[in-house]
C-alpha cells in the first residue's frame, strides 16, 4: 500500500509534484498518521493556497487587457475591419530593457497573449529570478499569439541617443510580430511614428500581463546576448553585470579600455 512508503520517498514525490498534482497528493496521504507525512500534506495545502493566490493576482493583471478588449470589440472600426472574422482584438504589451547599461544593446519585446491566457508568475522581469524568467520565456514563446523582438546596437545608441534608440527597438519589435495589433499597452511611454492606438501605463510591467510578458522576453533576450559577449570578452564580466556599471565592470573598463560593444556616449567619465 502507498501509505507504507518511506517518508523520504513521499518527500521526493511531493517535491516532484506539479501544481495540478497537489490535490491528489493530499488525498493519497491525508490519512497517514506519521508526523513527517502530516507535515508534507500541510505543505501541499499551503502550496495550493499560494497557487490560488497567484491565479487571483494573474486575473488582476488582465484588467487593462479586458477593459480595452471590451472597448475594441464594441467599436465600429473593429467590427468593420478586414479582420472582422476575429472575435478577439490583438492587444499587445510593449516593454524594453537595457536603457541604463554601459555596454550592449537596448532590447524591446512586444507580446500578444491569448485572451484566456493562464500563464502564472508573469511579473516585472526585475522581480523574477533568472531561472523563473527562463522558464517563463519558453512558455510565453509557446503560448503567445505573437512575439516580436527589436534591438538597437551600442553604435546606434551613440548615433541617435538612448531614448530614440529605445523607440526604434520598440517599433522593430512591433513590426516583427507578424500581425498588426489593435492597441498597444506600453510601459510608460508613447512611441513616435506609430499609427496604432497606444496606452502608456506607469509601471505597466507590474500592472499588465502583456507588458509583464514583454519585459520577460526582452530581459531574457538581452541577458543571453550579454552572456555570449562574455564568452568573447571575459575581462568585462558581462555574464554577471549584463553591461551595467558595476564596480568590477568599471575597473575592467579603465584597465582594458572600451570594447566594440560599449556605448561610447555612456563611458566618457570612465575612459
Amino acid at each position: 500500500m502507498e501509505q507504507q512508503k518511506k517518508i523520504g520517498e513521499i518527500r521526493e514525490e511531493f517535491k516532484a509534484a506539479a501544481d495540478d498534482e497537489l490535490p491528489s497528493f493530499m488525498e493519497r496521504y491525508q490519512d497517514d498518521a506519521r508526523s513527517g507525512v502530516k507535515k508534507l500534506v500541510e505543505q501541499a495545502g499551503k502550496r495550493i493556497q499560494k497557487l490560488e493566490g497567484e491565479k487571483k493576482r494573474i486575473e488582476q493583471l488582465k484588467v487593462y487587457e479586458k477593459q480595452y478588449a471590451a472597448l475594441l470589440v464594441s467599436s465600429p472600426d473593429f467590427q468593420a475591419s478586414a479582420d472582422s472574422h476575429r472575435r478577439n482584438p490583438y492587444i499587445c504589451g510593449i516593454d524594453e530593457v537595457g536603457r541604463g547599461p554601459l555596454a550592449g544593446p537596448v532590447v524591446a519585446g512586444a507580446v500578444i497573449l491569448p485572451p484566456d491566457c493562464q500563464i502564472l508568475y508573469i511579473n516585472d522581469s526585475k522581480k523574477l529570478s533568472a531561472k523563473k524568467r527562463e522558464e517563463l520565456y519558453d512558455i510565453i514563446i509557446d503560448q503567445a499569439v505573437a512575439v516580436g523582438i527589436g534591438m538597437a546596437s551600442p553604435q546606434r545608441i551613440d548615433e541617435i541617443n538612448i531614448l530614440q534608440a529605445t523607440y526604434e527597438a520598440m517599433r522593430e519589435a512591433i513590426h516583427k510580430l507578424g500581425v498588426t495589433p489593435d492597441i498597444l499597452l506600453n510601459d510608460a511611454v508613447t512611441i513616435p511614428e506609430i499609427a496604432i492606438r497606444q496606452v502608456p501605463i506607469i509601471k505597466g510591467d507590474e500592472k499588465s500581463i502583456s507588458i509583464g510578458a514583454a519585459s520577460i522576453i526582452a530581459k531574457v533576450t538581452r541577458d543571453r546576448l550579454m552572456e555570449e559577449y562574455d564568452a568573447i570578452l571575459p575581462e568585462y564580466g558581462f555574464a554577471s553585470n549584463k553591461g551595467y556599471g558595476s564596480a568590477e565592470h568599471i575597473r575592467a573598463l579603465k584597465l582594458h579600455g572600451p570594447s566594440p560593444v560599449h556605448r561610447n556616449s555612456f563611458i566618457k567619465h570612465f575612459v
